[in-house]
């Protein structure tokens, strides 16, 4: 694409007056207008086949990372090549969803022996799948009355994930304490369930380990030996709904959810279990099958930030059934969930008794503080009063469902936005300590 300067236009614009000027004095020379006209028509055609043949064989490669933490930035680069002369500066500016801030989206590069090379700043405004689609390069011709532009397809796609550095410190330390946990074989039935042999029974030893049927085979006492299992299934269902897409502490809950699901992810992989994810709303969005070894946590993060939000109100039925169905074996499932009204919650607590006959189900649900805030507030004036009983009427109501969903066997964590993450691996590692997987 090639279209005049602003100074063409100037130019253009200051010899019209001047031409009207000669007319009107001295009718003889009227035709300097159309001659000046065509004069700077002339300049400007050539100007712009001169831009034209300087920006030829225009190349473009782009250095960006595919996947970002949401609250975190990366840096991009741009690296342009000529076969032409351009000039000393060429402007550049970068097409990108909403999703990705780009810094600057447009700015002057200098053009050194033909190359430009610069940088930008991606900064995730939300997380999800961003797209770099188009870089628009410009550079005007060597009088500088026409502009030369070019669209290049950069057709990158980032993962924009939740940034769980802040918590990894802590699932760490976590994980320190328990490292050896799952590692070597363990003697004492509490702290093993998988069968691993048969020893000679000694004095001190816990006798619900003996093998009664082999002693007596062998006509002296045995007692079995167990390890740890480590293979253990850990299903992440996240429930991408309406609920979950409304904001909690200033991020939706959705966000909170897939951070603490990540977390989760990497301490279970360290730990030598494996992990899925499994998304649902109206209807299943994401089904992964099971993967092993921390190698696989980078596409357990990308597939966790492809969850898009929803409008759509959760089907618990659907969502959970499918899940269920999918599962060949018992499996911890970790449901991150939260119900809004008590017709939702029927619905979760009829599918989650269901779950809890083959599985081991874990709800995880996060505090309203701002409504707790509001349910113990002093009260002064008369529609504070009707906001604290509304607000704990709602309170109660999930107080109710979550001791209705404990009487049918699943274990709950209900904690504040920022213990979420800890709570929910020290309920995992306890479960896990208990040999309930």
């Amino acid at each position: 694409m090639i279209y005049p300067t602003l100074r063409a236009v100037v130019i253009a614009a200051l010899g019209a007056p001047i031409a009207l000027v000669v007319g009107l004095l001295a009718s003889d020379y009227w035709l300097a207008a159309p001659a000046w006209l065509a004069l700077l028509a002339t300049v400007v055609l050539l100007d712009a086949a001169a831009a034209a043949w300087n920006g030829r064989g225009l190349t473009v490669r782009l250095t960006a990372p595919h996947t970002i933490g949401a609250g975190a930035f990366a840096d991009a680069g741009l690296d342009l090549a000529f076969v032409g002369n351009p000039g000393r500066r060429v402007e550049l500016a970068i097409d990108a969803d909403d999703r990705l801030r780009v810094t600057p989206d447009r700015f002057r590069a200098l053009v050194e022996d033909r190359m430009v090379r610069a940088e930008v700043r991606l900064t995730p405004r939300r997380r999800g799948q961003a797209d770099l689609r188009d870089l628009w390069v410009r550079w005007s011709g060597p009088l500088g009355l026409v502009w030369a532009q070019r669209r290049r397809r950069l057709n990158h796609q980032a993962a924009l994930t939740p940034d769980i550095a802040g918590v990894k410190a802590e699932a760490m330390r976590l994980f320190a304490r328990d490292a050896m946990f799952g590692v070597k074989a363990q003697i004492d039935t509490g702290e093993g369930t998988e069968y691993h042999a048969l020893k000679d029974f000694h004095p001190g030893m816990d006798r619900r380990t003996v093998d009664w049927k082999q002693s007596a085979r062998h006509v002296r006492l045995l007692s079995k030996e167990y390890r740890t299992e480590r293979n253990h299934h850990i299903l992440l269902a996240l429930d991408t709904g309406r609920t979950m897409c409304e904001p909690l502490a200033g991020l939706p809950r959705i966000d909170r959810a897939i951070n603490a699901a990540l977390t989760l992810a990497f301490v279970s992989l360290k730990l030598g279990d494996r992990v899925g994810l499994f998304g649902f709303d109206a209807e299943p969005r994401l089904v992964t099958g099971i993967t092993a070894g921390v190698g696989s946590f980078p596409l357990i993060q990308r597939l966790a930030a492809s969850l898009d939000y929803s409008d759509a109100e959760t089907n618990y039925t659907l969502g959970l059934s499918q899940l269920a169905g999918s599962l060949e074996r018992r499996s911890l499932i970790v449901v991150f969930t939260e119900f809004a009204d008590p017709t939702s919650a029927e619905l979760l607590i009829e599918n989650a008794a269901r779950l809890s006959r083959r599985h081991l189900v874990l709800f995880v649900v996060m505090r309203d503080e701002e409504l707790e805030a509001i349910a113990q507030s002093e009260p002064r004036e008369s529609t504070d009063v009707s906001r604290a009983v509304t607000a704990a009427a709602l309170i109660r109501e999930r107080e109710v469902v979550i001791a209705r969903l404990q009487r049918t066997g699943a274990h709950i964590v209900d904690a504040p936005v920022a213990a979420v993450g800890p709570k929910l691996l020290n309920a995992y590692l306890d479960l896990k300590r208990r040999d309930l997987l």
